[in-house]
């Protein structure tokens, strides 16, 4: 039986002791340089936040979503989504590919979309395929806002749903229902891409 653990966040949307990853996850995920770790005791914990957060604190040892990610050498056993726009709104379509061969694992394009959408839609698509599968590696996203997006289990796009939209926001929609109803659990990394270059599944149109 996993041991029960308690969750300090430092720096996220509410600071806090936290008693299960699902909570924690919520303050965290998609929130820019977010401070958080686990511990096995709440008087850990607690004593952990009230001292504050220091480089020593060890942080993500629990290797869960987080929008910061430790700059070194991204995981190339890892699926990376990104989006394209051809004019923002334009024709919109996204990906995921294996990092490491850059083989496309799914592809979805639309008439009329922003970047925004299409990186909401590439994450939330990676996240339900790892789940669903079993799959045990990170999904690499270059988009903060799509991170924030996902955290808040809504999509924030202000584009105006016409017939050209019709298809895209049926999507939005089950991605939306999907995050209502489902815990995200997979590992979500930020793609550095000052450091690292272009995310690999980057369309190259830059």
């Amino acid at each position: 039986m996993a041991k029960k653990k308690y969750y300090v966040v430092w720096q996220g949307a509410k600071p806090g002791v936290y008693h299960s990853w699902e909570t924690c996850q919520e303050q965290t995920l998609g929130f820019k340089d977010a401070r958080y770790k686990s511990y096995l005791s709440i008087a850990e914990a607690e004593a952990a936040f009230k001292a504050g957060f220091s480089p020593a604190s060890n942080i993500n040892t629990n290797n869960k979503p987080s929008s910061n990610t430790t700059v070194g050498q991204p995981i190339m056993a890892s699926l990376s989504v990104d989006a394209a726009c051809s004019g923002n709104p334009g024709v919109m379509e996204y990906q995921g590919v294996n990092s490491s061969t850059k083989e496309v694992i799914f592809h979805q394009k639309f008439p009329l979309g922003t970047n925004n959408i299409g990186e909401f839609l590439a994450l939330v698509h990676g996240i339900s395929l790892v789940q669903k599968n079993g799959w045990n590696f990170p999904i690499y996203t270059d988009s903060i806002t799509a991170m924030a997006w996902v955290r808040k289990k809504k999509c924030g796009s202000k584009l105006a749903e016409s017939p050209q939209t019709n298809e895209l926001f049926k999507l939005i929609a089950r991605a939306e229902k999907w995050l209502a109803e489902n815990t995200v659990t997979a590992d979500i990394r930020k793609w550095e891409t000052e450091v690292w270059g272009e995310i690999p599944a980057d369309f190259g149109r830059k």
